[in-house]
């Protein structure tokens, strides 16, 4: 039998994993900005709800819009979830919940602006003692192999929590 990481089917990200490597399976998204006021526009996706984008008030957009920066910290956080929840279901263990708060530190250094560092603070709750390995674990391999922050140029932290309830 394969070791678990060798075997797992990603079904949110459609890749299979092979050791540390990914498939030569190929996969494109598309999404759409348009335009709309200011430095306010939509974000389409085919399929799904259009949510208006701008830039963040510290950098003349309006208050109480998303931003990119973040979805930027959004995109490893619940990449970093679903990841974890793929392997709770192949390690075959509930959970009772799950939080994540990601928090993505933006710098200005030589070349403009950029995020130097993400932290990803986890809790998950777990009802005995001997599950809780196994959520430990989950977490460890979701932190490993969560390919959005892999694919991202700044370090990410994970300060993983597991309690008993």
């Amino acid at each position: 039998m394969q070791p678990l990481a060798t075997q797992i089917l990603f079904p949110s990200c459609c890749v299979r994993i092979h050791g540390d490597c990914l498939s030569e399976e190929s996969h494109e998204y598309h999404v759409r900005v348009d335009w709309t006021h200011g430095r306010v526009g939509n974000l389409v996706i085919e399929g799904k709800q259009t949510i208006e984008v701008a830039s963040p008030p510290e950098f003349d957009g309006p208050e109480g819009i998303i931003t990119p920066e973040d979805m930027f910290v959004a995109a490893a956080t619940s990449c970093f979830m679903t990841t974890f929840v793929t392997f709770s279901k192949k390690m075959r263990f509930d959970y009772k919940s799950f939080t994540c708060d990601g928090y993505g530190t933006l710098e200005k250094v030589e070349k403009g602006f950029q995020f130097t560092k993400l932290v990803l603070k986890t809790k998950v709750s777990v009802e005995s003692e001997d599950i809780k390995s196994k959520a430990e674990r989950a977490l460890e391999l979701a932190g490993k192999y969560c390919l959005v922050s892999n694919s991202m140029k700044c370090p990410t932290e994970h300060e993983n929590e597991v309690i008993v309830e």
